[in-house]
C-alpha cells in the first residue's frame, strides 16, 4: 500500500493460500512480460500460459525463467494436457513439464470426454510429481452439468490430490458457470459453495462484473482466475474496495 486508508479489508499475503489471482496469459512477449511483472508481481499467483500458446511462443524457455526467476508459478492449460492425452503422449507431456522445471499442471476435460474415473487417476498419479489444479465444467455451452455432479465431481478430484478445483469459464467468461451472456449461474455457485470449501476453489472470471459478484458474494479473499495481464492492478484496488463496483463494501465493518 502506497498510503494509509482506513476500512480497507486485509488481503492475504504472498505466499497465498487463498485470496489467489492466476492470470491468463496468451502470449505475452519477453519484454511485455518483464513490464508485467514489474508492476503486478505482489498480486500474481499463478500463472497460466492459456490453452496451446505454449506451444508457439518464441522464447518460451527465456519467458519461463523470467516468471521463476521472480518466484511466480506457472503452469500450462489444460487444453494442452487434453491435446497431448487424445495423441497418446502423456508421458511426453510429463517430460516436457518436468523439463520446462515447472511445478504446477493442469487436469481438465473441457474438451475432450474422459472417463471421471480415468481423469482422477490422472491427478493421483501427477500429484505424486506436481501441484495438481484439475478444471471441472465443459467448454461447450451447450452441455449443462448439474448443481449436484458440480458438486460430486469438485469432490472426488479433490480427494484424488486436486490442490485446487477450477470451475470452468473459459477465457470470455461464457460457459460453465456462466450463461452465454456472461451472466452467473447464481443458484449453481451458491450451490457448490454449501459442499465445497472456497478456499479450495478458482472461480475463472475473466469479466470485471463477475469478478464483482465473486467479491461480494465470498469476500475479498476469493481465488479468481482467467484474469488478463492488463487488469490485475484493477483487479486488485476492486478487491479492497477502491473501485465503484466495491466501494461501499467495506466501509461500514469495523
Amino acid at each position: 500500500m502506497n498510503y494509509p486508508l482506513i476500512k480497507i479489508p486485509e488481503r492475504t499475503s504472498n505466499p497465498r493460500i487463498d485470496g489467489l489471482t492466476m492470470v491468463m496469459d496468451k502470449g505475452l512477449s519477453i519484454g511485455e512480460t518483464k513490464n508485467f511483472i514489474s508492476i503486478a508481481k505482489p498480486y500474481i499467483d499463478l500463472i497460466k500460459l492459456g490453452f496451446g500458446t505454449s506451444m508457439v511462443t518464441p522464447n518460451i524457455k527465456e519467458k519461463l525463467k523470467i516468471y521463476a526467476d521472480n518466484e511466480v508459478p506457472v503452469y500450462l492449460g489444460g487444453t494442452l494436457f487434453e491435446a497431448f492425452l487424445i495423441r497418446n503422449q502423456v508421458n511426453e507431456y510429463i517430460a516436457m513439464v518436468k523439463d520446462f522445471g515447472l511445478k504446477y499442471v493442469e487436469i481438465s476435460d473441457g474438451s475432450i470426454t474422459i472417463p471421471h474415473n480415468e481423469k482422477c487417476g490422472f491427478i493421483e498419479k501427477f500429484s505424486k510429481h506436481f501441484n495438481v489444479l484439475s478444471e471441472v465444467g465443459s467448454k461447450d455451452a451447450e452441455k449443462i452439468i448439474p448443481p449436484f455432479k458440480w458438486i460430486e465431481l469438485m469432490k472426488s478430484e479433490l480427494e484424488a490430490g486436486s490442490k485446487y478445483v477450477i470451475a470452468e469459464a473459459r477465457e470470455a467468461g461464457n460457459v460453465g458457470i456462466y450463461r452465454s451472456s456472461g451472466e452467473v449461474r447464481e443458484g449453481l455457485v451458491q450451490e457448490i459453495l454449501t459442499q465445497i470449501p472456497q478456499q479450495r476453489i478458482i472461480w475463472e472470471a475473466p469479466q470485471k462484473a463477475q469478478q464483482v459478484y465473486f467479491l461480494k458474494l465470498c469476500g475479498c479473499n476469493v481465488n479468481l482466475g482467467n484474469i488478463a495481464p492488463n487488469e490485475i492492478i484493477p483487479l486488485e484496488a476492486t478487491r479492497i474496495g477502491l473501485r465503484g463496483d466495491t466501494f461501499m463494501l467495506y466501509l461500514d465493518k469495523e
